[in-house]
């Protein structure tokens, strides 16, 4: 048996990449994910270059697990940068969205409507229906608004 691994290494490290994918699709919980990567890069690596020696198969490898991990973490890191401080808490990713009111506000309260739902607002300011407004803040499941100023007239010289 070890005879016949040894006539077909690309067939070793693809089955070997596969083992350790189902592995890890067990629960493993991410370490054997670039292994199996490596294995499985490692099975092209030795169909397109057959003559290649085990020893430089394993070095190859273990430099594959090394590149694949680094490449994840620095992915990760790149990806956490994007991610708000506060997974648990999507209102806050509304802050500077724009939208319109629904009604009237009423004693400061009034709603808008975002994607497909409407959502509770507080201004200080008496707006009317149709103002369009700002988040600027978000208060457990009310968002702070504020109106937005429309600045057309500014460029304009005033003649009077």
């Amino acid at each position: 048996m070890l005879e016949q691994i040894m006539a077909q290494p690309a067939w070793f490290w693809l089955c070997l990449g596969g083992l350790l994918l189902i592995a890890e699709l067990i629960g493993v919980g991410g370490y054997l994910l670039w292994s199996g990567v490596a294995a499985v890069i490692m099975a092209f690596m030795t169909w397109l270059i057959p003559e290649m020696s085990w020893d430089w198969q394993g070095l190859f490898f273990a430099i594959m697990i090394i590149l694949s991990v680094l490449g994840w973490r620095k992915w990760l890191s790149i990806r956490n940068k994007t991610l708000p401080d506060e997974p648990n808490q999507k209102q806050h990713q509304l802050i500077g969205t724009k939208a319109r009111l629904i009604s009237d506000t009423n004693n400061g309260y009034s709603r808008i409507r975002l994607a497909d739902g409407s959502w509770r607002v507080f201004c200080s300011e008496q707006l009317s229906a149709n103002t369009e407004v700002e988040v600027i803040d978000v208060d457990g499941i009310t968002l702070k608004v504020k109106p937005v100023c429309s600045n057309q007239h500014d460029d304009q010289p005033d003649d009077q």
